[in-house]
């Protein structure tokens, strides 16, 4: 049970709009938190004021400087409280003709007023007199901001009217915050409840008012003060500077609790480097909740954590806590539940909008109500990220999942700084054309302020698809690296506890044989059919290679619930069932298919192991496993050989030292792999000295670093940043 009891002009109604959007929304997102209007306004006034959008709707009000009590909802006077409130009031008349003789008053015409008197009186003129006079009708009187003298019931005022009001209602003061700026407001303050003086206030009330911890002061004046100590007491979500939004978590539930991802590489640990020990940044991401197990599922904040608590559920339907996963990160969960994520990420991120991102538009499905689910879920990311947002924050979201974030936030929060970087490829103008909700990307996109790829290419496309939008972001190009130390660490060690203990590395058998890797999740875009029909083309041009090349795919299942994959998953395994029977020999198989996620060690062994790599995506982002490679091969001192798609945004960076495939050729998949496989070793070692080179040693919290500047607007750092003349123009 929490209430806020605050007084309307220059607290509840004080500060700019932001800051009273902020706080109407702040307490929408808060149903449990009851607001009590106190405030010197009689009722007509107040109905004025709650026609107001950004006033919050409250349960009970406090009007007529606490001489009126009444409910919120019907607007009735809350009896017996109010009679009683008012005992021994003489009547608004009476009180007006005994003081009227006295020099100053000025009586407030036009004013509502019921169950008081109020004047305007200069504070000079504040005598003996008139105190007298007030006290002789029985009642009592209260001054303010130096012009607003009120004559009150007995008992009136706004203190007395809560503490008969919190009784009633049964409220312990401890769970009341009470809100004010000027002395009219000091009766609130006596009462044992938390409290906060808004910036601003009236010195008076300031002075009046003993230093007590339960007492806030904030600097901000009015919404903004209140929230400010909403927030102090943990009552409402803190902000920060930083905000994230990345759909996916930084841990896995597992049979076992709470798991990392297995690699070094990539977005999440990044990020989790990026947010460890730092308190001025917050992650929102999904919490897939499982509705019918879940008995609890309203996460509250923990204040001393930043984390949301809640639970989520995993394939064994085993409760995972949220606020047990042991990241030390600060984590804030939007809760979906499995057919909200199903709709949204199975069907509208993968059938929709991924054929599109891997320009292979020919197969889309797009699913309206799937595309309901895609917008929902925008919207409550972007309600999450608002309300931990700052004044003037950066909002770093990331990749097309959250493509209608950016359109939702601008309106609201023009305050922010808005980014987007974009993991995947971005498609061409033609191609992005295909999606039936083209028109509704393309305008939210336009509300960014900054938009970041791996490649010029990219950042190209996505500038010919914004041609026309009336405002266009600054892109920026920046490749993300990898932890070149960590995995030449790794390799370094694998290669030599292997060699101490005589292991073999998991080769194909003797001395001459060739071990072509590939590692990369089951997708299409992959082209993983492709290589297994370039490994039957190849043997069958090379039949000497016949017992002698192996071809290793490492290819875990994409999440479950993601059905697009299975034509591809059928395919292909019927396909290597196929080749391996018609080329086997022996115990010989030529294609090696392990559909499983391995450990981080086991994929360094098979690095190691591997004479080529192959990277054959008909589209690719980046391709770190191209790069651990690399990293890898070289710590050990290995030379193997690295082929890379042209359509890989790697290929940018490696290029001049990998050997360039195209994947959309079949002859030249075929051809380029049989010349990775007769490199001499002299070439071998020199392509991969340059791999090495190129590859470089910046870390990505470089890298996120650089686009959290970026976004802000200063210099990027060693990535390129281009600022487009439509940009220029609209600024």
């Amino acid at each position: 049970m929490r209430i806020l009891v605050t007084d309307l002009d220059g607290t509840l109604l004080g500060g700019d709009r932001a800051d009273r959007r902020r706080l109407r929304a702040a307490l929408a997102r808060h149903p449990e938190l009851t607001v009590v209007f106190a405030t010197g306004r009689g009722l007509p006034s107040v109905r004025e004021v709650l026609r107001d959008p950004l006033v919050p709707r409250p349960r009970w009000i406090i009007a007529d400087v606490g001489a009126s009590v009444l409910d919120g909802v019907s607007l009735a006077p809350v009896e017996p409280l109010q009679s009683r409130l008012r005992s021994g009031w003489p009547g608004a008349r009476r009180v007006r003709a005994a003081l009227r003789h006295l020099p100053g008053l000025t009586y407030q015409h036009g004013v509502a007023q019921d169950g008081r008197c109020s004047f305007h009186l200069r504070p000079e003129r504040i005598t003996r007199e008139l105190t007298d006079a007030v006290r002789a009708l029985g009642c009592t009187w209260l001054y303010s901001a130096d012009r607003y003298f009120d004559v009150l019931p007995p008992g009136a005022g706004k203190g007395a009217a809560l503490a008969a009001l919190a009784a009633e209602q049964r409220w312990p003061m401890s769970s009341v915050l009470v809100a004010g700026d000027s002395l009219n407001d000091l009766s609130l303050f006596g009462l044992g409840t938390h409290a906060v003086i808004v910036g601003g206030a009236e010195p008076a009330l300031l002075d009046a008012v003993p230093e007590d911890d339960r007492v806030h002061r904030p600097d901000r004046p009015g919404a903004a003060g209140i929230l400010s100590a909403l927030r102090e007491l943990g009552w409402v979500e803190r902000e920060y500077p930083l905000v994230v939004g990345y759909h996916r978590p930084p841990v896995t539930w597992t049979p076992d609790g709470w798991r990392p991802p297995a690699s070094p590489n990539g977005i999440l640990p990044t990020l989790r480097s990026l947010f460890s020990g730092n308190p001025q940044a917050v992650w929102t991401t999904a919490a897939v909740l499982d509705t019918d197990t879940d008995t609890d599922t309203d996460a509250v904040l923990d204040t001393d954590t930043g984390i949301d608590t809640g639970t989520v559920h995993g394939p064994d339907a085993r409760p995972a806590p949220l606020d047990r996963h042991d990241t030390g990160l600060p984590l804030s969960f939007v809760r979906l539940n499995p057919a909200e994520w199903s709709g949204y990420f199975h069907r509208a991120c993968k059938e929709t909008l991924w054929p599109v991102l891997m320009s292979q538009p020919e197969r889309l499905r797009f699913d309206p109500d799937a595309w309901t689910h895609y917008r929902e879920v925008n919207a409550r990311f972007a309600d999450h990220i608002q309300a931990r947002a700052a004044p003037g924050a950066t909002v770093w979201l990331h990749d097309y999942n959250l493509w209608l974030v950016p359109g939702l936030l601008r309106p609201t929060r023009p305050d922010l700084r808005i980014g987007l970087f974009h993991h995947t490829p971005f498609p061409p103008a033609d191609v992005f054309a295909a999606l039936p909700t083209a028109g509704e990307i393309r305008a939210s996109l336009s509300c960014l302020d900054w938009a970041g790829f791996h490649t010029e290419a990219f950042a190209d496309r996505f500038r010919r698809v914004l041609a026309r939008s009336p405002r266009m972001p600054r892109l920026g190009v920046h490749p993300l690296g990898i932890d070149r130390g960590a995995i030449a660490a790794l390799a370094r060690n694998r290669a030599r506890t292997r060699a101490r203990t005589c292991t073999r590395l998991p080769r194909a058998g003797a001395a001459e044989d060739a071990l072509v890797l590939s590692v990369e999740r089951l997708d299409y875009a992959k082209a993983p059919v492709e290589k297994v029909e370039a490994i039957a083309a190849l043997l069958a041009r090379r039949p000497e290679l016949r017992g002698r090349l192996r071809f290793r795919l490492v290819c875990p299942p994409p999440e479950a619930g993601i059905t697009s994959h299975d034509a591809t998953r059928r395919q292909l395994e019927r396909r290597i069932v196929e080749i391996n029977r018609a080329w086997h020999e022996g115990q010989w198989r030529p294609i090696e298919y392990l559909p499983r996620s391995l450990p981080l060690a086991e994929v360094i062994d098979h690095y190691l192991a591997a004479d080529v790599f192959w990277v054959t995506s008909l589209q690719d982002g980046m391709n770190l496993t191209a790069k651990e490679f690399v990293a890898a091969q070289h710590a050990a001192g290995r030379s193997g050989a690295l082929v890379l798609s042209r359509h890989a945004g790697a290929a940018a960076q490696l290029g001049t030292a990998a050997l360039l495939t195209d994947p959309y050729s079949p002859a030249d998949l075929v051809e380029t792999l049989h010349r990775a496989l007769t490199l001499t070793p002299d070439e071998r070692r020199a392509r991969l000295q340059r791999l090495a080179d190129l590859l470089g040693n910046r870390h990505p919290l470089d890298w996120a670093a650089d686009i959290t500047t970026a976004i802000r607007g200063r210099d990027p750092g060693p990535g390129q940043d281009l600022r487009s003349p439509e940009y220029a123009r609209s600024g």
